[in-house]
């Protein structure tokens, strides 16, 4: 888990982020009230979003309001690890997460709210794209998830047992396939191809990661692998930091719905309902969405929509409704008897051969 500490969330400069540390840590100076204090616990790609653009836009707006600097805790993880860290006691206000299947963990554990889906984006907080990062030039002429199949092309994905993203990165390799055949036949589709295709796309695997985050590293820092699934924005992150890697968007994919939810025993806790309140309703206007666009994600709110220019647009886009929704996706795919569960077990011991 990587937790940026407690600070001011108007950028700082080391000096007033050491000192606002040494504060926190009972060394000198004085703790904000506990009214202006909130703990994020949010999954790891939205880590540069919300520190360097959501938070000191937020701030703006709630020191004019209240005259007063509100204080941020960051905890950013792998999204399955940061549901389970906030189910068993870390008490963050705010949980933004990767997938409805983790936010539904803390639903179970009386974490948040079954109402948490109320609203008019039902949760969600931002949308991005399933899409496949190659090398320069695309040496292996990569443009659909069929290419992820085929000998010699090795695939980078984090692994689903930790990352969201890897749930995410499965779930539209295998619903392209699903789709295709529930197309042909819609009572009784063929599920032969859709299990051949996961089969083969994770014996290319050449290694699963415990983030999105680390999986990037593999691919660009330790250049491991010819394709890398991954978020749109993640690639899109990398180039408005000038570190591109080329990608394509394969004719069907998945569109990623990441929601955010307030943790009501926290808040309880913590006695900063209004601020956490205010801060989550922020961050579905339309001034924050257009910072989300900044950093590579499309937005929900409609009003952002102009702000999303020269991306590419599949052909077809599809959702886990259409796929049956998560519950459904959870235990066909990586229950223990599960299909992604099977497949995987099958890899490992092939390779042992």
């Amino acid at each position: 888990m990587e937790i940026r500490p407690a600070r001011p969330a108007a950028r700082l400069g080391l000096p007033a982020l050491a000192l606002f540390v040494s504060a926190v840590a009972g060394c000198g100076g004085e703790a904000a009230p506990k009214e202006d204090s909130l703990k994020l616990g949010a999954y790891s790609v939205v880590r540069e979003v919300f520190h360097d653009g959501i938070i000191p836009a937020f701030s703006k707006h709630w020191k004019e309001k209240t005259g007063r600097e509100p204080v941020f805790e960051e905890s950013y993880n792998a999204s399955g690890a940061q549901a389970r860290s906030i189910s068993s006691g870390f008490d963050a206000d705010v949980a933004a997460l990767s997938h409805s299947g983790d936010m539904e963990l803390l639903v179970k554990a009386g974490k948040v709210a079954p109402t948490w889906k109320d609203g008019p984006y039902k949760g969600i907080l931002t949308n991005s794209l399933v899409v496949v990062g190659h090398r320069e030039g695309n040496p292996k002429g990569i443009k659909d998830w069929s290419d992820l199949a085929r000998p010699g092309v090795g695939v980078l994905y984090p692994d689903p047992k930790t990352s969201g993203g890897a749930r995410w990165n499965i779930n539209a390799i295998y619903g392209s396939a699903f789709l295709d055949a529930k197309a042909k036949d819609a009572a009784n589709p063929d599920l032969g191809p859709v299990r051949d295709l996961l089969a083969k796309v994770q014996a290319n695997v050449v290694n699963m990661d415990q983030s999105g985050r680390q999986s990037m590293a593999n691919f660009s820092k330790s250049q491991n692998g010819d394709a890398v699934v991954t978020y749109e924005n993640e690639l899109l992150l990398r180039a408005k930091e000038g570190d591109p890697i080329p990608y394509v968007v394969p004719p069907a994919t998945l569109l990623i719905e990441s929601p955010v939810a307030i943790v009501g025993p926290s808040v309880e806790k913590h006695g900063n309902k209004a601020l956490v309140d205010a801060f989550v309703e922020f961050l579905t206007s339309a001034e924050a969405q257009k910072i989300f666009v900044e950093f590579g994600f499309r937005p929900v709110n409609p009003e952002a929509r102009d702000a999303v220019t020269g991306r590419p647009e599949p052909a077809k886009v599809f959702t886990t409704d259409d796929l049956g929704g998560w519950a459904k996706l959870e235990e066909e795919l990586y229950s223990t008897n599960g299909l992604w569960t099977t497949i995987a077990a099958q890899a490992v011991q092939n390779r042992g051969k």
